[in-house]
Order: structure tokens, then C-alpha cells, then sequence
């Protein structure tokens, strides 16, 4: 992708990390010279936050640089929502969880991705004056299809997980459940992550190397034609506040089941568009995925109020939400 590139009527992407697994915050150093100069003319400054230690304080700089508002997304929470499973999600809970509480507290408006963290963040001290409540969006143009069918070779019925091979997204526990399962269904691992070779060795330990598939890195323009094609969507993370992954099955009206954790079970009801599971349980999640395989009236019913679910999340409708904020935040600024 070019480094820089122009989108739309009047949009500017910088791109500027690095192909490296270690040491990406060090795109803050050239961000943070870009900033003096495209701070001046700015209205607003909107930041989303995940687990990136220099998207905030990047932000608060821009947002002194230029006097104006600042808007935070809370994608994931250090402060308030991050699980520590290993030293890397300890220091990002500490470290993180100061700068966010900093920010939060310098912030004209705080957007909350799902009615929990919402709460959590009014728990935590932030003014519920400012904070909202407004979910990702998707947009329903990528998802009309139809779709060719990925990896052709892959025969019979497909379970489906799309997203980082990562600790946090305990892929480890759906190649468990895959051992246990009574369905023959394949099961397909789209992405990749520093787990990939954790997994590998875990699924020739098991002897599952016919039963289930890694892609690797995809385009994510190729995502849909997976999730589309998937029998069952899987999501088993461990902490999850709102993973992309769901709206799109929604939008699919794919059947999904899903640990009951983080924000998930904010978007999935339990028996109506999906079925949530224990986390970190692999019988139960294979129990689950047997359930939705073994019972086509069940699968039907799941689809169907995935797709009646999907309006919620339409990226217009996000999208007038957002703007209206910017224009409340800029009017109280002045």
C-alpha cells in the first residue's frame, strides 16, 4: 500500500509503521512529526483505542497542537477490560490503563463500543455526560456477494475462524474442541499471529493435520467469501469487546458460536443469533458446534436472527451517529 493516499473528497491516509513484529509503536516517532503541521487545521481529533501505547498520547498532542476536541473510541479497554495472559497484556494493563485514564479524563467525548464498556468506564470515574454508546459499523455493500468459494479443495462442511492467531483470541481452544467433536466438519483458521506456530505444533500433536486447515494472511476483502461459506462461525476469545468478525457473520446471517465473554455477549443472544459457550472450554465449545451442526432447524433459526440483528450495525447509521457527535463536540468547543 502506498505510504500516502488520498480517499474520497477529502480524506489523507499516512501510513506509517513498519513490516515488523517487534517495535511497531516506533511509528509514533514519525507521526509525531507529522502532527505540528496537520494539527492547524484541524476541527476534531478522533482517536481509537485498542492496544496501542501511542495512539493516545499521539492524539492529545494533536488535539493541544490544534485546540480542539478530542473524541476517543474504546475498541479495548487496558484500563478496564484487558486480561492479563502473559506480560505483554500485563504491561499494556499498566502502562495503558494510566495513559487511557489520562486521556479519557482530557476528553470532549468518549465513545464506548458496547453497553458494558460503557459501563465500565462510568464505574471507572469517566463522566457519563460524556461518554456514548455507539457500536462498530459494517458496510452491507462487501457483504452482498455472491461469493466464490474459498479453497476449493477443502470438501464437506466448514467451521470458520477469522481473526489474529493470538493468546488473547484462544484459537488453541478450537483446535481442542476439533478433537473432540463428533461432526467431520474441516475446520479453517483465516489469519495469522504469533500463535501460528504454537497451533501448528498443537494440531500435528493431535494428529488433526487433515481436519484442520491455516490460511495464513488474507486480504481482508477475501474475508467475506470465507465467513459466507462457513457451516458455523467460531469466536473463542478469552477477552473480546466487539470483534468485527461478528457483525460480519451477522451481516452473512452465518451461525456463530461464541464464548461468553468481554462485550460478546452484548451482540450474541444465546439461542436466538448465535449460542455462547464457556471460554476456554474446549468440550463446550465442541458441544456447541455439534449442537448447530446436528440441528439444521436450530442452524435456520440462528441465521435468520443473525440477519434480522444486522441492522444495528449498518455503517450508515453508525457513521450519522458519529458525525453528529463531531458537530455536538466542536459546537460546545467553541
Amino acid at each position: 500500500a502506498p505510504r500516502r493516499e488520498t480517499l474520497g473528497r477529502g480524506a489523507t491516509v499516512f501510513r506509517l509503521g513498519l513490516p515488523v513484529s517487534r517495535l511497531r509503536q516506533l511509528y509514533a516517532v514519525p507521526a509525531a512529526g507529522l502532527i505540528p503541521a496537520s494539527a492547524r487545521r484541524i476541527d476534531v481529533v478522533h482517536a481509537h483505542l485498542g492496544e496501542d501505547l501511542a495512539v493516545l498520547p499521539l492524539a492529545m498532542l494533536a488535539a493541544r497542537i490544534g485546540r480542539a476536541p478530542l473524541v476517543i473510541t474504546v475498541h479495548c479497554s487496558p484500563r478496564y477490560t484487558l486480561t492479563r495472559v502473559d506480560l505483554r497484556s500485563a504491561v499494556l494493563k499498566s502502562l495503558g490503563g494510566w495513559i487511557e485514564g489520562h486521556a479519557e479524563a482530557r476528553a470532549a467525548a468518549v465513545i464506548a463500543i458496547t453497553p458494558r464498556l460503557a459501563d465500565r468506564l462510568r464505574a471507572g470515574g469517566v463522566d457519563p455526560e460524556r461518554i456514548n454508546v455507539i457500536p462498530p459499523g459494517v458496510n452491507q455493500s462487501l457483504f452482498e456477494g455472491p461469493f466464490s468459494r474459498p479453497l476449493p479443495d477443502i470438501e464437506g462442511r466448514r467451521v470458520v475462524y477469522a481473526g489474529r492467531l493470538h493468546r488473547s483470541k484462544s484459537v488453541n481452544t478450537l483446535v481442542g474442541a476439533a478433537k473432540l467433536m463428533s461432526s467431520d466438519a474441516r475446520v479453517i483458521l483465516v489469519g495469522d499471529g504469533p500463535q501460528r506456530g504454537a497451533l501448528e505444533r498443537s494440531i500435528e500433536g493431535l494428529g488433526l493435520g487433515d481436519r484442520i486447515h491455516i490460511t495464513g494472511f488474507v486480504p481482508h476483502d477475501t474475508v467475506p467469501g470465507h465467513l459466507a461459506h462457513a457451516d458455523v462461525v467460531v469466536l473463542p476469545s478469552v477477552y473480546e469487546e466487539l470483534g468485527s468478525v461478528l457483525l460480519e457473520a451477522i451481516h452473512l446471517g452465518r451461525p456463530i458460536v461464541a464464548s461468553d465473554a468481554g462485550g460478546i455477549p452484548g451482540v450474541i443472544r444465546h439461542g436466538e443469533n448465535g449460542l455462547l459457550v464457556t471460554p476456554n472450554d474446549p468440550a463446550a465449545l465442541g458441544r456447541g458446534i455439534d449442537r448447530v451442526l446436528g440441528d439444521p432447524v436450530l442452524g435456520a433459526k440462528l441465521s435468520d436472527g443473525a440477519r434480522r440483528s444486522a441492522s444495528r450495525y449498518d455503517w450508515n447509521q453508525v457513521t450519522d451517529k458519529v458525525l453528529a457527535l463531531y458537530r455536538s463536540v466542536i459546537r460546545d468547543h467553541r
